[in-house]
């Protein structure tokens, strides 16, 4: 059964800055520590990626998976779905949805829903999945803050 988990984090950038930098996927492996390779397998008519596949090592889970993206006209959500099961997941879905505040910062609010192919006690799942969300919002902040 996947269970859904839902952070925040506030990045000091305007939403076109932060959507550029999460739909980049060939750049991942420059400032997302877990990514080996990511390869962009097919795109749509205006140059978003459509599939990715992923190799990634986080050190207690490494796996190849693809999967299929869909974005929202003015970017404010990027949702993505894993196309087959892979060597740890049954299915992955998951979206970043961005709102770009008076300020000029934006809110990145990233949604995931993993069911993995492996037995995983539910409190050991929980406490994974909470440092991969922040490991994956606090290297996107530092990445666009850098820009």
């Amino acid at each position: 059964m996947a269970d859904t988990s839902t952070q925040s984090i506030q990045v000091q950038a305007p939403l076109d800055r932060v959507a550029a930098v999460i739909s980049d996927f060939p750049r991942y492996t420059e400032w997302a520590e877990a990514m080996k390779q990511v390869d962009v397998l097919e795109e749509y008519e205006d140059g978003y990626a459509y599939r990715v596949r992923f190799v990634i090592d986080a050190g207690v889970m490494a796996d190849d998976y693809t999967l299929e993206y869909a974005y929202a006209d003015d970017l404010s959500r990027i949702e993505w779905h894993l196309v087959e099961p892979s060597k740890t997941q049954k299915s992955q879905r998951g979206s970043y949805d961005l709102t770009e505040g008076a300020d000029g910062s934006t809110t990145v609010t990233y949604t995931l829903e993993v069911e993995l192919s492996i037995g995983m006690l539910g409190m050991f799942r929980r406490k994974a999945e909470k440092m991969i969300m922040d490991t994956a919002l606090k290297q996107l902040k530092r990445r666009v803050e850098s820009l």
